[in-house]
């Protein structure tokens, strides 16, 4: 059975049982995407998730892709995402994530990197294209790109974020939900790695708009969020400090993290847009990438303004 909604690679389910109970995946990468993918740090983070059992078996790696076990469930959609019940799970078990230790180090966020990266392959790749006028129309100048890109660094450095090891890309379709255990599992670590831990909480609030027919109007509302931040908090709280003094959740803390995660929710657009214009030069996925790209580049600039106001109260 071939899976049609990724939109970085190919993935294959093989099974003779027609349950699936037997089921293993084999997942062949996309086409360049080793530009912007480091396949070696993948493989690292797949094995240190599954010895948390927060991944499936991995059973082998070749060249250009992986075989792994089938976790059995339903990949969630933008439905899902918003019922309490199931974000309560999908906060819990990001916690899980975040609660993994970088063994006494002390990891540097691949947030900037990773920007600076796309940044520069964007100028490489678009160069040429730049002076084609439908891509002007909605795509900031390279002057603009470098510039909001530093306003960023300046700005959301300094909000305090912990570093955790966080998935970076937690959309609907990278969350198996498996009603008969009552849990959710996250797949695909092609993005995984130390990063800020409101940047992975507002890249997920910024997924409830969905991947193929994206609408904004699904950013989930203050209250939602909340909800979802106080789920997270108490997990998070619970599986770094243990019970000591109990696993309360101030209102000072939940509405510093709402503040950190809406405005890291702008990083987010901006990785996805850059993501997506080089995407659109080497993919061979059917997939509208740079509608995709102005879209995330339009919703950067229209939620600057709102979350920029947005202040952690001292």
């Amino acid at each position: 059975q071939l899976f049609t909604d990724g939109i970085t690679n190919k993935l294959v389910a093989c099974y003779t049982d027609e349950g699936m109970a037997d089921a293993v995946l084999v997942r062949v990468y996309g086409r360049k995407t080793e530009l912007f993918v480091d396949r070696e740090t993948e493989l690292r983070n797949f094995q240190v998730l599954r010895a948390h059992g927060c991944a499936p078996d991995l059973y082998c790696a070749f060249q250009n892709g992986l075989c792994y076990q089938f976790l059995p469930g339903i990949a969630l959609g933008p439905d899902h995402v918003r019922d309490p019940h199931i974000f309560r799970l999908v906060a819990q078990e990001m916690a899980r994530v975040h609660a993994i230790h970088a063994n006494g180090s002390l990891p540097k966020p691949i947030l900037w990197q990773k920007l600076h990266k796309y940044l520069t392959l964007v100028k490489t790749d678009l160069s040429p294209k730049v002076s084609n006028p439908s891509l002007q129309q909605d795509v900031p100048s390279l002057e603009m790109l470098e510039h909001e890109l530093a306003w960023m660094k300046e700005t959301l450095s300094q909000l305090g974020s912990p570093i955790v090891l966080c998935h970076n890309d937690l959309l609907c379709k990278n969350i198996i939900y498996d009603g008969t255990q009552e849990h959710v599992r996250f797949i695909d670590y092609e993005y995984t790695g130390y990063n800020y831990q409101a940047f992975d909480i507002g890249n997920h609030f910024n997924e409830f708009a969905g991947v193929k027919e994206v609408d904004y109007r699904l950013y989930p509302s203050k209250e939602t969020q909340l909800q979802w931040l106080r789920s997270y908090l108490q997990a998070y709280k619970q599986l770094t400090q243990g019970d000591q003094g109990g696993t309360g959740v101030s209102e000072e803390e939940l509405e510093a993290l709402y503040v950190q995660v809406n405005k890291f929710s702008l990083a987010s657009h901006f990785l996805w847009a850059c993501w997506g214009l080089i995407q659109d030069k080497y993919s061979t996925i059917d997939f509208n990438f740079l509608r995709y790209a102005k879209l995330r580049f339009k919703q950067y600039f229209k939620m600057k303004p709102v979350v920029t106001a947005l202040q952690i109260s001292k």
